[in-house]
């Protein structure tokens, strides 16, 4: 038994991802112009209303008959959806359906080829669809936008929390507010801006650091917003109004002497093209080690 699209029986031993292909292109093709009529019998592909059936066949099964159907450029991999790996690859349509398929969108049929852009890891996701090419040229390889927005990211050298304070050079004393700034530029905090092309799709993707974790190295965290304020002689001994901590021991039982402070930053990246938009995130760190002492009272 078969199942039936269009009024026509499909052999239920393709599978799902041929029913998920089918279902589809479903919709596109009760627009086809209708009335061609195969009579008697299995349809004979390639002719009739068989056009339609061929047409589903070749889109959805794949490599069943040895990659023929007009396969140009082989296949995608290297993408993987789950604990599957993403195959994509490019099928002719042949023969060509009728300029008022509206895959075509507006194209003219004889300047141009059709073809079906289909993955086969069963991903509902996966970016199955019609590409519509010159005739005699290859199809461009599809791109994944989130991929170059990725490409934009790593070329933009992203690191960790350039520190100001705490100083490694710098005394500290228990009791005494400690405050906390990082300096800003474009690779320790941003904004940070670049761009990455393929396919004829460019991605602009922006990156700035939207939070700051600090572990003191005595159990203790802050997370601060901002770059926090630099500290001023005015100051005095006045806690920072945005980011800061206060030691209640001193280091002196830390390896080295030293409680280990690291900055960790979560950089937070927009990005946009190829028709879509998104977020994507980074982390970096840096380490610092502080002395912190007592107020020493001379009698």
């Amino acid at each position: 038994m078969g199942d039936e699209v269009d009024g026509h029986e499909v052999d239920r031993s393709r599978g799902s991802l041929l029913a998920r292909r089918l279902a589809v292109l479903t919709g596109a093709l009760a627009l086809a112009p209708a009335g061609v009529a195969h009579a008697g019998g299995d349809p004979d592909v390639g002719a009739g209303k068989c056009q339609v059936i061929k047409f589903c066949v070749d889109v959805g099964v794949g490599d069943e008959d040895g990659g023929s159907g007009g396969q140009a450029g082989g296949s995608q991999g290297g993408n993987d959806s789950g604990d599957s790996k993403m195959e994509c690859k490019y099928t002719k349509v042949a023969p060509k359906p009728p300029g008022a398929f509206p895959a075509w969108k507006g194209a003219d049929p004889k300047k141009n080829d059709l073809y079906f852009y289909g993955c086969t890891n069963g991903d509902p996701k996966n970016p199955d669809g019609f590409v519509v090419v010159p005739m005699g040229q290859p199809p461009v390889p599809q791109v994944d936008p989130q991929e170059l927005a990725q490409r934009a990211v790593d070329s933009m050298t992203l690191l960790g929390p350039d520190i100001a304070s705490p100083r490694a050079a710098g005394k500290y004393t228990v009791g005494v507010p400690m405050w906390l700034w990082v300096n800003q530029s474009a690779t320790t905090y941003g904004p940070n801006t670049a761009s990455a092309s393929a396919g004829g799709i460019t991605v602009t993707a922006t990156a700035k650091v939207s939070k700051i974790v600090w572990q003191m190295g005595d159990g203790a965290s802050v997370t601060c917003n901002g770059p926090g304020k630099p500290y001023q002689a005015s100051d005095s001994l006045a806690q920072s109004p945005t980011c800061g901590h206060v030691y209640s021991k001193t280091s002196a039982s830390a390896q080295n002497g030293k409680c280990q402070v690291t900055a960790t930053s979560t950089w937070a990246i927009n990005w946009q093209g190829g028709g879509q938009a998104g977020q994507l995130t980074e982390v970096r760190q840096t380490n610092v080690r502080v002395a912190v002492g007592e107020v020493q009272v001379v009698r």
